[in-house]
């Protein structure tokens, strides 16, 4: 298996630079981190949980004082694969949590936005998940089978956030949405930025002691 990220040829550098004269970010951490050429070394926890508890699902559509975050989002999915899968290994669990990790720099495009945008949205995208999954000990793209696991996880959560927080009705869950996955019975409670960036944080901090302790 790879252990870098997707080789950027010079040709795709040069399409995409195209699009943009500086592709790199700036963090608060004061890391710089290339969207074109992602480096696992330029990739913080600090900086992924504070963009993802500031990053809102359903484009901020949702009910409540707050917008449930990526960041809640994805401690959601992490409690519905160990309901999926009780004796998940620490990695697997982690590569739940960061499933969307790389929407600290992309944001959380809702579905047909991602249509407009199309293929070089998708690709650096990818990049930038590559370079997380390396940065934190996770197989640079998973296997089949926990793909298809987290996914079911993802769209599990996403048909309880549609219900409970964006308005969607159980039917439409199935006829506009198009999810098979039913909503889980559990109550959301969209956080501050503040509590679910610590939240994010405690989790992954669990996890990666956990990965230590399984040899992963």
């Amino acid at each position: 298996m790879s252990k870098t990220t997707p080789r950027v040829t010079p040709e795709d550098a040069a399409r995409l630079h195209a699009w943009a004269p500086r592709t790199w970010q700036r963090m608060l951490s004061g890391r710089r981190l290339n969207l074109v050429d992602p480096s696992p070394l330029d990739i913080e926890i600090s900086d992924i949980a504070l963009g993802l508890s500031r990053n809102t699902r359903w484009n901020g559509q949702t009910i409540g004082d707050h917008g449930w975050s990526v960041a809640q989002h994805s401690d959601f999915v992490v409690d519905i694969v160990r309901r999926m899968k009780p004796r998940a290994p620490a990695w697997l669990l982690m590569a739940a949590k960061l499933h969307d990790a790389s929407e600290y720099v992309t944001h959380d495009l809702i579905t047909p936005l991602k249509h407009v945008v199309g293929d070089v949205f998708k690709e650096v995208e990818d990049r930038i998940q590559c370079a997380v999954h390396l940065r934190f000990g996770l197989p640079q793209r998973v296997d089949a089978e926990t793909k298809a696991l987290i996914k079911r996880a993802d769209l599990a959560a996403a048909a309880t956030e549609a219900v409970q927080l964006a308005g969607f009705t159980p039917e439409e869950v199935t006829t506009v949405l198009g999810f098979r996955e039913k909503p889980q019975e559990v109550t959301l409670r969209p956080l501050s930025s503040r509590e679910a960036e610590r939240q994010f944080l405690d989790g992954f901090d669990y996890l990666a002691k956990k990965m230590l302790i399984e040899g992963k």
